[in-house]
């Protein structure tokens, strides 16, 4: 089966290129949706992240907005928080792997906002990149509810640089030109990882 990163920093454009890798029938394991439940009511981050950052659980769940206003330009508290989830999120991902291969699947996607930060780049067969130029990113984020400059520079200031994760891609998603070149651009990408002549990045080889 082979596996491929897409990521792509905030405002890039990433979860609408996931959907349509999942219109186009691929399997998609969405790491922020896996992080939601874990700090849902009765999920098992819950526990370990009250004990680590006090005043981070609140009537049962983690409240996602505390947390983030005590890691945020915290290397350490990252650090730490990381340290629980990320192996949450892993054992996660193994059940999701097992009912890709069940269904018979032979492409599945892992959208992974810090695909790079966190090593998970070494693990995956091609890496897609969802990018757009910077005042476009910009112009995205700002619109979302409570969003500030500050915080979107802080946010950016803990994610690769987009210039550097489109040196490292495989494949770039351009999203600026509208959904329609998106998706031609997915479709090719899954036509280049199912020619028999595509090689693994990790035999270390781009695809």
């Amino acid at each position: 089966m082979i596996l491929i990163g897409l990521t792509g920093s905030i405002g890039m454009g990433k979860s609408t290129t996931a959907a349509m890798f999942r219109e186009a029938g691929v399997p998609v394991y969405d790491a922020d949706a896996a992080v939601h439940d874990l700090y849902d009511t009765g999920g098992a981050a819950v526990g370990p992240v009250g004990e680590a950052f006090p005043g981070a659980v609140k009537d049962g769940r983690v409240d996602r907005e505390a947390l983030r206003q005590v890691v945020l330009g915290d290397p350490e508290a990252l650090k730490r928080l990381n340290a629980i989830v990320h192996p949450l999120v892993g054992r996660d991902r193994v059940g999701f792997f097992a009912r890709a291969q069940a269904q018979g699947a032979d492409l599945v996607v892992l959208d992974i906002p810090l695909l790079f930060e966190t090593g998970g780049d070494a693990g995956v067969d091609a890496i897609v990149v969802a990018s757009a130029p910077a005042p476009m990113q910009r112009e995205r984020v700002l619109a979302r509810p409570g969003m500030t400059p500050d915080r979107l520079d802080a946010i950016l200031a803990q994610q690769l640089a987009d210039a550097d994760k489109r040196a490292r891609a495989h494949f770039v998603v351009d999203t600026s030109r509208g959904l329609d070149p998106a998706r031609e651009q997915v479709a090719r990408i899954i036509s280049a990882v199912r020619d028999p002549g595509f090689r693994s990045a990790r035999d270390g080889a781009a695809g």
